[in-house]
């Protein structure tokens, strides 16, 4: 095969095809601003013509439960274990307050992950305890989306249980979860895991539960932790999986799919010291970010359409930026964050739906709330 340079990589894309793991390497490891500027261009069309002008967002409340956690993972500044100072875990009371303020304030969503606190249980197991945070929201406010529990929440159960993955996430179904947060996918490659998240699940596992949510009907977002220690190749290796699990999902007839892809950039301001040595700063670097938005956008958007910044990693200037780099989502209003925010993040916790319509609005574009799952409000 001759040497695809860029041009005759856009222009593919531009037709049409997929682009391959070669050619998505060839793209982020531009470094020429023309270069760069015609991949921006590109994903900029391909966002136009694969979702609109349209930009959405969604009204909702995140819910961190508990910082109380048995894992220690190298980027995460917001894990406590239990009596340390900072360590929280809500009780009943204060998990349905935080929903109910939700509600006054228009939220259709409750976001809801935690640290993997070996002591909530009831009874001795850990998945009542998560069927009672559901319960406790459902029950109350039966209208919401609870958009809850990673990947990495429902092997910990699975494991503390004795259960199989499909028993946790059909029951976590049934009691009203409506889809699962595609998080602690960090980069999907185990050399990388190992140095990162050593105790979290590997890459094989984390498609399996994906996989198998996508089977029993809960659809799921997709993200990546970019910018800490992982090569190029690596990262179009995460997005080569992501775009390999939609297809799985899609050509089955599976009832659920990869909803969005959310790139989530390294924030090290309070990360461990190791690894902030290791990456040498402590705020994402803007233009790598943009850059891979673009790629992911020409790499994943037959598959994947939704793309959406993380504003509390890239501030709201950054992330009304990504907007003209393939994104057509700006999240949602949060209204309540730690785990970033811990971390060092800049960009704030708490969003005014207006707030993120004037940013909309500054492009030019026109805005719309969705619900989880992109349907229009």
């Amino acid at each position: 095969m001759k040497h695809k340079t860029v041009d005759d990589i856009l222009d593919r894309a531009l037709l049409g095809y997929d682009i391959s793991p070669v050619e998505g390497v060839v793209l982020l490891k531009q470094t020429q601003e023309d270069a760069i500027a015609l991949i921006q261009n590109t994903a900029d069309k391909l966002r136009q013509r694969q979702v609109g002008d349209v930009v959405t967002y969604v009204i909702n409340r995140n819910i961190n439960f508990t910082n109380i956690c048995e894992q220690h993972c190298s980027f995460c500044a917001f894990r406590r274990d239990d009596g340390d100072n900072g360590a929280y875990w809500l009780d009943w009371a204060q998990v349905l307050e935080k929903a109910t303020d939700g509600v006054k304030r228009g939220a259709t969503e409750i976001c809801m992950q935690g640290g993997l606190n070996p002591q909530a249980l009831i009874n001795g197991k850990s998945l009542p305890y998560y069927l009672k945070l559901v319960e406790t929201i459902k029950q109350e406010f039966p209208q919401l989306h609870l958009h809850a529990f990673s990947p990495q929440e429902v092997q910990f159960i699975a494991r503390l249980d004795g259960l199989e993955y499909a028993d946790v996430i059909a029951a976590l179904r049934d009691a009203g979860v409506g889809s699962m947060p595609g998080t602690a996918a960090e980069v999907l490659d185990d050399e990388v895991r190992r140095v990162l998240c050593p105790e979290k699940i590997d890459t094989a596992t984390w498609l399996e539960i994906v996989s198998k949510a996508h089977q029993l009907g809960l659809h799921t977002t997709s993200t990546m932790l970019s910018g800490h220690i992982e090569s190029k190749e690596q990262q179009i290796a995460h997005l080569e999986k992501l775009r390999s699990l939609q297809m799985t999902a899609m050509k089955n007839g599976y009832p659920a799919k990869i909803t969005e892809f959310i790139l989530l950039p390294f924030v090290g301001q309070e990360a461990p010291k190791p690894l902030r040595r290791r990456v040498g700063r402590d705020q994402p670097i803007l233009s790598d970010s943009l850059l891979l938005t673009a790629v992911a956008r020409i790499y994943l958007g037959n598959w994947i359409p939704n793309h959406q910044p993380s504003w509390v990693k890239l501030g709201l200037d950054g992330a009304t930026t990504a907007l003209l780099w393939g994104c057509n989502d700006i999240g949602g209003t949060l209204m309540e964050e730690h785990i970033t925010s811990m971390a060092g993040a800049v960009g704030g916790t708490s969003m005014e739906a207006e707030t993120l319509q004037n940013a909309i609005a500054s492009l030019d574009r026109p805005y719309q709330q969705r619900d989880t799952l992109y349907q229009k409000h």
